[in-house]
């Protein structure tokens, strides 16, 4: 905490020198050297450090956008290349398994990344560098980041480091199912639009947030979630969704027999 204290300080006077030091930490952390290191500093500027310091740097929230699509990408490339023999539903949940909010959270943790984010003292202190929503936000901003600074191959290299040695452990952890990968392949299978999720509501401070998120299939709503982000939520929805369609398929099957 002393070397981010020290950095925040220097931030507050535009420092390149602040900057030429996160930098060389993140080297020596992670591997990846940024050539614009403002990319860096912007990767790792949660909203509510902005906010509270009056800061007019921007956000991660730009970056996060960009580095989800980026993931995305070179997960589905890496599981194209790598099992030849998966169908494209196994490629599917496989991808939704690696991606999603938790997987990205334990790996930003695990290789530290977590410890870089600048956060306002209030997040701070309500545990926000350890919640998934923020390191998962910070490790898909980061990602976005060294794509715009090295390209592709950069990005394919920090993702294989820090993602693909979580496969495993994702895989197996029952616990964080994806229920929206099974929620897309369902209706794949059903030859229907791909569902899309919608934030209806957002309450509560940056630090304590509630959402909820309905999804719908085709024109009609078929799940209602609430969660401490949206990612969270959204996994609730799909989860109601299914639930739903299981329902209905028990119905028709016992109104048949």
């Amino acid at each position: 905490m002393a070397f981010l204290n020290f950095l925040k300080q220097l931030f507050s006077n535009n420092s390149a020198l602040a900057e030429k030091k996160l930098n060389s930490k993140f080297f020596d952390k992670l591997g990846y050297r940024f050539q614009d290191s403002g990319l860096l500093v912007e990767a790792l500027t949660h909203r509510s450090y902005i906010r509270s310091n009056n800061n007019h740097i921007p956000s991660n929230e730009r970056l996060e956008f960009l580095g989800d699509s980026i993931l995305g990408l070179l997960i589905a490339e890496y599981l194209f290349k790598t099992y030849p023999n998966d169908a494209e539903g196994d490629m599917t949940k496989t991808k939704a398994m690696l991606v999603n909010e938790y997987t990205l959270s334990k790996a930003g943790q695990d290789c530290g990344l977590n410890e870089f984010i600048f956060l306002s003292d209030d997040e701070e202190k309500s545990g926000g560098r350890q919640r998934d929503s923020i390191v998962s936000d910070t490790m898909e901003a980061t990602i976005g980041a060294i794509y715009l600074d090295g390209g592709l191959r950069a990005a394919r290299k920090f993702i294989m480091k820090t993602i693909i040695t979580h496969m495993d452990e994702a895989l197996a952890d029952e616990d964080h199912y994806n229920y929206k990968g099974d929620l897309l392949e369902l209706l794949q299978g059903r030859g229907e639009r791909t569902p899309y999720y919608e934030v209806v509501s957002e309450k509560g401070p940056d630090h304590d947030k509630t959402f909820k998120v309905i999804v719908y299939a085709g024109s009609e709503v078929t799940g209602v979630g609430s969660g401490a982000s949206k990612k969270e939520a959204e996994q609730k929805a799909a989860a109601k969704a299914l639930a739903q369609f299981e329902a209905t398929n028990n119905n028709k099957k016992n109104n048949s027999d």
